[in-house]
C-alpha cells in the first residue's frame, strides 16, 4: 500500500518493465472474452467513500520467463506482487473507454506461494471532478492461459481500510482536485499484503460483478468499456526535499530532513520547509514513537499575508501557509511511514505536530516527483540571460501541468481544458518531440461531443462543463497535430467529430456572416471587461471575437478535408468563412479608430478581436502592423498609438499566446521579445512557474502562460512544419535586438538545429534538418533553399 509501507525501491524497473506501449487505445479482437470479474467488497459502499484491499495467493512450480497480466480499478488502484510495488493506474477516461494497464510481473515471482495484492479507492463525492466513476471495483486479468490462475474473481479476498479518510480541502476558491487524506495508524492492517500475519478476522470473499468487458462487446455485463491504455507509466523518482525555513516549538537539529528531529511530549512544534520551486508528487514521511500524537501537512503554491497577498513568492517574513492538508495520526510503533494515495502539489509544505506524553520521532521525510514522462529536447540560448529563467520557468510549468491527461493547474483544478490544453500540446511536440499525452488529448475531447455536436470544455470530468469556443479551438488543436505528426489516419478518425461540431455553428451563422447569440459559456479570457471571461454579444449575438475564432475553425476544417476528406464539405467550410470575414470587416470596424469593435454596435473594444483580425488578415494587411502598434500602446508595451485609442480590453497571459501569432503574422515578430515583459515580472516576484493571471492571482502554476517557450522555438528561432506532417520545414528567425541564437526543435526525423550570430553586417547562420527533410529559410524577404543536414548562409542586414 503505497501509504504506509512501500518504499518504491522497484519504481524505475516497473517502469521499464510495465508493459503500455504508445499509441491509440485499443478494444479487444473480435471475439475475444475475458473471464476475470470486476470484484469488490460485499458489504462495503459501492458508490460512495472507500478504500479497499484485495489479496490472493497464487503457486508456481517455476519461475517464468513473462506472466503478464491485465490490470484495471474504479477509481483507481496500486498493485503490488510479493509486496513489491508493480504499478498503479489506470489513467483517467470515461466509462466508455476505461483504460487497463498491462504489467510482465515475472521479475516479481518465485517458485512456490507468491502473494498478489492491490488497494483500491474510491473517495466518492470527494473525488477530484477529473474523476469518471461507476463503483469501487478491481480488475486483474491473466494475458495467456498461462496466466489466468490471477484473475480476479470469488478466489479473492477483500478487506477495508478503516485507517484511511478524505478529507475536505479548507481553501478558498474553486478546488476540483483530489481531497485532503487522514491515516490513523491504529486502525490500519499494516501487515495486510502478508497473509501469514495480516488480521484474518478482517478479510472476507469478494463479491464479483461481472466479468470485464472490452469495448465493442456485444451485451456487456457492466458499464467499464475496457480499451488498453496507450500511456506510459507516470515517472517518479526521489528528488530533494527541500529546506527548512521556519521553525516553532522545538529545536531543530542541522541536517533536517537527512537526519532525525525530536518532537518532545506535551510540544507543539511547526516545520516550514521551501522546495525552492513549485513541484508535484508524493511526500513520504517516516516517524517513530509518538503515540497519542497528531501530524498535519499543509501544501501551497505560496505563503501569504494577513491581506491573503502573495507578493514575493521567496519571501516568508510576515508570512503565513494555508492551503489542502493531509492529516497523519501515528500509534507509537517504531517504524511508520505516510504516503498519501493521490500526488500533491506545493512549493512550501508545513509539518504542524502536536504530542501526547510520548515524543515523536521525525526519521525521515522525503519527496517522489511525479509527472508525466517527458524529455526535454529542444533547447534555446542567446546572449541575452534574462531569457533562461524564462524557458526554465516555461518549460517548468508545461511538465508540472501534465500527468496522466493535461491540466490547466496541478494545485487547483487538474481539469484538462481544450483552451490550455491546445497550448500545452503545442509545447510537447516542440520542445519535448513527444505526441503521446497529445493523442490522448485530441480523443478525449472527441470523445467528449454532447448530442447536440460540440464538445466538452474540459474532458474527463465528472461534472459536464460546455464552453462552445472551445470547442473551435479542438478543431484547431487535430489541425495542429496534422502539420506537426506525418498521421493521416489519426487526423481522419477525427474529422466526423469536426464536421458535428462545425455543423452546430453553421446552424447559428446569420444570414449577414455573424454568429448569433451563443448559448452556454462562450469563454475567450479573462479580460476584465469581458463578464466571466465572455466577450460582449449584442442582443441577438454578432461577437467578431466568436465569429473570427469561428472563421478560424473553418479555414482549419477546409484545410483538413480537401487533403484527407470530402472537398465538398471544404467548399462549405469555405464559403461560410469568406461571408465571415466579409461580416466582421464590413460590420465591427471602427473607422474613427481603425480597430475591430466587439460587435456591430461599436461600443467596446478589445486586443483579442484585433489580435484574431490580423491573425486570420479579416483585417487587410496594410493595415495589420497600425493596427497591432494601436492596440499594443495600451498595454505599457512601449508602442506609438499614432492616433486616439478607446478603452479596451486586454489580453492575458493566456491570450498573448495568440498575440505572438499576430505580431509574427504582420511581420513585427523582432518585436517579439517586448511581449515579454508581464514574464520578466513574474520572475523578479519569485515565481518559479507561471501565473494564471497577474497579481492578484488565484493559481502559481497555469499551463496556458507557459508558451514563451514556443515563442522562442518558432518566432525567435523560426522553425515551423511549412507542409503537413512537418514534411518539410520552413524557417524565418526573429532575432530583435538579441546578437546571437541558437536553438534546437525535436522533428520526428530528429532534431532541427539553428543558430545566428549577428555582425556589423550581416547574420551569419548554421542550419542543420534531419536526414530526408528540406525546406526553406526567410530573411527580410529573401527565401533560401535549405536541404538535408548541415548548411552556412549569410544573411544581410538591413531592409532587402
Amino acid at each position: 500500500m503505497r501509504i504506509h509501507l512501500l518504499r518504491f525501491s522497484c519504481v524505475l524497473l516497473t517502469c521499464a518493465l510495465s508493459g503500455r506501449a504508445p499509441g491509440q487505445s485499443s478494444v479487444g479482437m473480435p471475439g475475444e472474452r475475458w473471464a476475470a470479474q470486476w470484484i469488490t467488497d460485499s458489504g462495503g459502499p459501492q458508490r460512495d467513500e472507500a478504500v479497499l484491499h484485495f489479496r490472493k495467493t497464487i503457486t508456481l512450480d517455476h519461475v517464468p520467463e513473462h506472466f503478464s497480466v491485465h490490470a484495471s480499478a474504479d477509481n483507481q488502484f496500486i498493485f503490488d506482487v510479493n509486496q513489491q510495488r508493480v504499478g498503479s493506474g489506470p489513467s483517467r477516461s470515461d466509462l466508455a473507454h476505461w483504460r487497463y494497464e498491462t504489467f510482465d510481473i515475472a521479475p516479481f515471482l518465485h517458485q512456490g506461494n507468491n502473494i498478489l495484492s492491490a488497494t483500491v479507492w474510491n473517495f466518492g463525492t470527494r473525488s477530484a471532478i477529473a474523476q469518471m466513476s461507476d463503483r469501487t471495483a478491481f480488475l486483474l486479468h491473466g494475458v495467456t492461459e498461462a496466466e489466468r490462475s490471477a484473475d480476479t474473481n470469488d478466489s479473492w479476498d477483500v478487506e477495508i481500510e478503516r485507517g484511511i479518510q478524505a478529507l475536505r480541502p479548507n481553501v478558498e476558491g474553486y478546488y476540483a482536485a483530489e481531497p485532503g487524506e487522514r491515516l490513523q495508524a491504529s486502525l490500519v492492517d499494516w501487515a495486510w499484503k502478508d497473509d501469514a500475519v495480516s488480521r484474518p478476522q478482517m478479510w472476507k470473499k469478494a463479491v464479483t460483478l461481472g466479468r470485464g468487458a472490452l469495448r465493442g462487446e456485444t451485451d456487456a455485463p457492466n458499464n467499464w468499456q475496457l480499451v488498453s491504455d496507450p500511456l506510459p507509466a507516470m515517472e517518479m523518482k526521489v528528488v530533494s526535499a527541500g529546506r527548512v525555513v521556519r521553525v516553532s516549538g522545538i529545536e531543530m537539529p542541522a541536517g533536517f530532513p537527512q537526519k532525525e528531529v525530536v518532537v518532545p511530549a506535551h510540544a507543539q512544534a511547526a516545520i516550514l520547509l521551501d522546495n525552492s520551486h513549485l513541484t508535484t508528487g508524493y511526500p513520504e514521511l517516516t516517524v517513530g514513537g509518538g503515540a497519542g500524537s497528531f501530524v498535519r501537512l499543509t501544501y501551497t503554491e505560496a505563503l501569504v499575508d494577513d491581506q491573503g497577498i502573495k507578493g514575493n513568492r521567496n519571501q516568508i517574513e510576515g508570512k503565513h501557509i494555508t492551503g489542502m492538508m493531509d492529516e497523519f495520526v501515528p500509534d507509537g510503533s517504531d517504524v511508520r511511514v505516510f504516503m498519501p494515495l493521490a500526488w500533491r502539489t506545493w512549493r512550501y509544505l508545513q509539518l504542524d505536530v502536536t504530542t501526547g506524553d510520548v515524543p515523536l520521532r521525525i526519521t525521515g521525510f522525503r519527496t517522489w516527483f511525479s509527472a508525466f514522462p517527458f524529455e526535454e529536447r529542444a533547447h534555446f540560448d542567446s546572449d541575452d540571460p534574462s531569457l533562461k529563467p524564462i524557458w526554465e520557468i516555461s518549460w517548468r510549468t508545461a511538465r508540472l501541468d501534465a500527468h496522466d491527461t493535461y491540466m490547466d493547474t496541478p494545485y487547483w483544478e487538474r481539469l484538462q481544458y481544450a483552451g490550455d490544453t491546445r497550448i500545452q500540446i503545442l509545447l510537447s511536440y516542440t520542445v519535448a518531440g513527444d505526441d503521446r499525452l497529445a493523442r490522448q488529448a485530441i480523443e478525449a475531447f472527441n470523445d467528449s461531443r454532447i448530442a447536440d455536436g460540440i464538445t466538452q470544455s474540459r474532458y474527463p470530468s465528472s461534472l459536464v462543463q460546455i464552453i462552445p469556443t472551445f470547442s473551435l479551438l479542438w478543431v484547431g488543436m487535430v489541425h495542429d497535430f496534422w502539420m506537426y505528426r506525418n498521421d493521416s489516419e489519426f487526423v481522419r478518425a477525427q474529422l466526423p467529430g469536426v464536421r458535428t461540431t462545425l455543423d452546430w455553428f453553421l446552424q447559428r451563422q446569420r444570414t449577414d456572416g455573424l454568429l448569433t447569440r451563443i448559448p452556454w459559456w462562450p469563454f475567450v479570457d479573462w479580460g476584465k471587461d469581458f463578464e466571466d471571461g465572455m466577450p460582449p454579444q449584442d442582443e441577438d449575438g454578432r461577437s467578431s471575437v466568436m465569429t473570427l475564432q469561428f472563421i478560424e475553425a473553418l479555414r482549419y476544417a477546409a484545410e483538413m478535408e480537401t487533403a484527407l476528406g470530402d472537398r465538398r464539405q471544404a467548399a462549405t467550410y469555405q464559403a461560410a468563412a469568406a461571408r465571415a470575414s466579409q461580416a466582421v470587416a464590413q460590420l465591427c470596424w471602427s473607422q474613427k479608430y481603425g480597430l475591430l469593435s466587439d460587435t456591430p454596435a461599436q461600443k467596446h473594444f478589445s486586443q483579442h478581436a484585433n489580435i484574431l483580425g490580423i491573425w486570420l488578415d479579416v483585417i487587410p494587411k496594410e493595415r495589420q502592423k497600425g493596427v497591432l502598434k494601436r492596440i499594443l500602446s495600451a498595454s505599457d508595451e512601449g508602442f506609438d498609438a499614432g492616433g486616439a485609442v478607446p478603452p479596451m480590453t486586454q489580453a492575458t497571459y493566456y491570450f498573448r499566446f495568440y498575440l505572438a501569432r499576430a505580431l509574427e503574422h504582420a511581420g513585427m515578430g523582432d518585436e517579439y521579445l517586448r511581449l515579454l515583459r508581464p514574464w520578466h515580472e513574474m520572475v523578479s516576484l519569485g515565481l518559479t512557474t507561471w501565473a494564471e493571471n497577474p497579481e492578484p492571482t488565484r493559481s502559481d502554476s497555469h499551463a496556458w502562460s507557459a508558451h514563451p517557450n514556443y515563442d522562442l522555438l518558432t518566432i525567435v528561432a523560426g522553425v515551423h512544419p511549412k507542409t503537413p506532417g512537418f514534411a518539410t520545414v520552413a524557417i524565418e528567425p526573429h532575432l530583435g535586438e538579441l546578437k546571437h541564437v541558437s536553438a534546437g526543435l525535436p522533428h520526428p526525423k530528429g532534431l532541427i538545429e539553428t543558430e545566428y550570430v549577428v555582425s556589423a553586417g550581416n547574420v551569419a547562420a548554421r542550419i542543420s534538418l534531419p536526414a530526408g527533410i528540406s525546406g526553406e529559410l526567410t530573411w527580410k524577404g529573401n527565401i533560401f533553399p535549405l536541404h538535408a543536414g548541415s548548411q552556412r548562409l549569410t544573411l544581410p542586414q538591413g531592409n532587402p
